[in-house]
């Protein structure tokens, strides 16, 4: 996980009444959303970072990428990974 340093700003948001409730007893909220970002932005996919839609240059890239590559499910967890098909060649 990427790590704090340097000089601070300070960032707000809105939270819906039961978000502010759920954190009231949290005792450092500032580290725990800290953490909450940081770990968050960590997940977010490298191609679309997040958007969850692919431009046109990224569809291309991915496209190319696709020819020795494909989506397959997990035995263990059932999730999508990328599997790497171009090892034989």
């Amino acid at each position: 996980m990427a790590t704090l340093s340097g000089r601070h700003q300070m960032i707000t948001f809105k939270a819906e009444e039961a978000l502010v409730e759920a954190m009231e007893h949290i005792p450092n909220r500032s580290e725990f959303i800290r953490s909450a970002i940081l770990a968050a932005l960590e997940g977010v996919c490298p191609v679309c970072h997040g958007t969850g839609v692919l431009n046109f240059n990224q569809q291309r890239h991915w496209h190319e990428f696709r020819r020795t590559h494909r989506v397959e499910r997990c035995d263990d967890c059932a999730e999508g990974r990328l599997v790497c098909t171009a090892a034989g060649e």
